[in-house]
């Protein structure tokens, strides 16, 4: 099965919302890990996602259009 034929490109679309939502993801599971031995270090990675979120889906510069 080839994800990436001519006519259907689902498998491209599937690897940019991977990219796009994978990571901050991680970074809240591991915020909440981290959460009961340093509150500190959660808040961080909880603001990392947020931003990585943000400027994945673009919202940075789609303001200014």
């Amino acid at each position: 099965m080839n994800f990436l034929e001519v006519g259907d490109l689902s498998g491209l679309f599937a690897i940019i919302i991977l990219i796009m939502f994978g990571p901050p993801l991680l970074l809240v599971i591991i915020g909440f890990s981290v959460k009961k031995k340093n509150k500190e270090a959660a808040t961080v990675l909880f603001i990392l996602a947020a931003l990585y979120v943000l400027v994945g889906l673009g919202m940075c510069f789609g303001g200014l259009a």
